[in-house]
């Protein structure tokens, strides 16, 4: 066998060099990144003929690979960190999180038991429990309480969504078994059903068909938000038709427009009926750090299990997803495949994740948690949601001194959903104009067929000009699109 020749490793010293230029390279970048494109130009495609067709065979040097990323990469990156990036909603980024994923990277440990890596599972327990205090969770969701509850990091709201379901599920198979021990477990799954709101992101309808159950879609009330008296009205008829309700998701902060359920009866029927309450915070509950945004929260001592991506707002760079469980045994029980090789003498005085999550491997991902925590505050994360929440308004201000265009619905958190007046073909090209100009980019969503155009406001480096910059921008291609119509 070939001895390893350290020699084509890469070397600290040479590390040293790269990182640093990597470094440079990123703060030149994030620091001027208003000056780029939002969009790309690219079509796809564009980057195999940049790249040769194999894997080198000797090794490249690392300048080389720097050089090619402004020709290879940028022209295709669509640029989510900018100020003038307004699609979807944000996904968070701060020089603290990023030297925080250096060092997970570096320790790179695999933190899937306690012994595994001690300190990636104590840590992600303790930061749970400060954001947890951060957010005025009830004490029963955290692990300091001394109670059953605790937190957990998973990679994206969708995933804890699932988990949750899964968790209901084991649940709900084990009650359902010990009232019926005739039926078999087939059986009962095919009677097994959960609910959401028509509202409700698609992750919630996708982790009905990857649990193998039903999921009913209820209409929202006339604010897009989902009421108890809805839910316990579909719950009762699925009783009456022989049907076994277990599940129930709120969502507080809709992807469609930031509508938030009725939390306060959702709840109390969930309870009533021993149907599982799982919350689903991802983008809106990073501003529940700041109390007057709580009241969106009543309710949240009727729940199971909350999430909220502090990814998305808090400035912590994805993926992060934070999860609260009350009874977490229920999600460990369902995943609980424990082989000799993944045992160790501390089991039970201390988590392990695997049985928490769906994958077994996970990242040192709460670093990213107490670096921003530390390193920011808590005031200062309160001032960045705060000001956020205030350009939101600002735009929201300059559409409606338009009398050409229309506000729909309420202005919640950093969104606005607007459009133009008339029909949905003339929002339509709108939209298309707008990020056809390559100046701004936005996303369009629909709502009881009436179709409009979402503006989020997505970055740490916003000031208040960007949204007149915005706004301008929106304008103009309303002109444009007005006077080629002929309006």
């Amino acid at each position: 066998m070939a001895k390893w020749n350290e020699s084509i490793d890469m070397e600290a010293p040479q590390f040293k060099d790269f990182a640093k230029t990597m470094t440079d390279f990123i703060a030149e970048y994030l620091e001027n990144i208003r000056d780029r494109r939002v969009l790309p130009t690219v079509q796809p495609g564009y980057l195999r003929p940049l790249i040769p067709e194999e894997a080198p065979e000797k090794p490249d040097q690392w300048q080389d690979v720097m050089a090619d990323i402004e020709r290879v990469i940028m022209p295709g990156v669509t640029h989510w960190h900018s100020p003038k990036f307004h699609a979807y909603f944000p996904t968070a980024n701060s020089y603290p999180a990023i030297v925080a994923d250096m060092l997970s990277g570096a320790i790179a440990c695999i933190g899937f038991t306690w012994i595994a890596s001690p300190a990636c599972t104590e840590l992600e327990v303790e930061m749970l429990n400060w954001l947890g205090k951060m957010i005025d969770l009830p004490k029963e969701f955290l692990a300091c309480s001394g109670g059953k509850g605790g937190g957990v990091i998973q990679g994206t709201a969708s995933e804890a969504t699932l988990v949750a379901l899964l968790g209901a599920k084991a649940r709900t198979m084990e009650k359902v078994k010990a009232e019926h021990p005739d039926w078999d477990e087939s059986t009962i799954r095919s009677k097994l059903v959960g609910y959401c709101s028509a509202q409700a992101h698609s992750s919630v309808e996708r982790a009905g068909l990857l649990g193998g159950v039903q999921l009913r879609l209820i209409k929202a009330d006339s604010e897009n938000r989902l009421r108890g008296e809805a839910l316990e009205d579909a719950i009762k008829e699925d009783i009456a038709a022989g049907k076994i309700p277990f599940y129930v998701v709120a969502t507080l902060g809709t992807t469609n427009s930031c509508a938030f359920d009725y939390l306060d009866e959702i709840g109390p029927v969930g309870n009533k009926y021993n149907v599982w309450v799982h919350v689903d915070a991802a983008y809106a509950g990073s501003a529940f750090i700041c109390p007057e945004y709580r009241h969106y929260m009543k309710g949240i001592e009727t729940a199971d299990s909350f999430n909220f991506n502090p990814h998305k707002w808090m400035l912590v760079n994805f993926d992060c997803s934070a999860m609260w469980l009350k009874e977490p045994e229920w999600v460990v029980n369902a995943f609980n495949v424990d082989p000799l090789y993944l045992k160790h003498d501390q089991q039970g005085a201390a988590p392990d994740y695997r049985h928490w999550q769906i994958p077994l491997g996970r990242r040192f991902r709460a670093l990213k948690l107490w670096f921003v925590l530390r390193l920011y505050g808590v005031e200062n994360l309160q001032a960045h949601i705060r000001r956020h929440c205030g350009f939101a308004k600002q735009f929201a201000d300059l559409c409606s001194n338009d009398e050409r265009f229309e506000i729909i619905g309420k202005v919640q958190m950093g969104l606005v959903c607007f459009r133009l007046k008339g029909s949905n073909e003339l929002n339509e090209k709108l939209l298309k104009r707008i990020n056809g100009r390559g100046k701004i980019h936005m996303v369009p969503s629909k709502i009881n067929d009436v179709y409009f155009i979402r503006m989020a406001v997505c970055s740490r480096f916003t000031v208040s000009e960007d949204m007149v910059y915005s706004w301008t921008e929106v304008s103009a291609a309303a002109d444009e699109e007005l006077l080629t119509n002929g309006n």
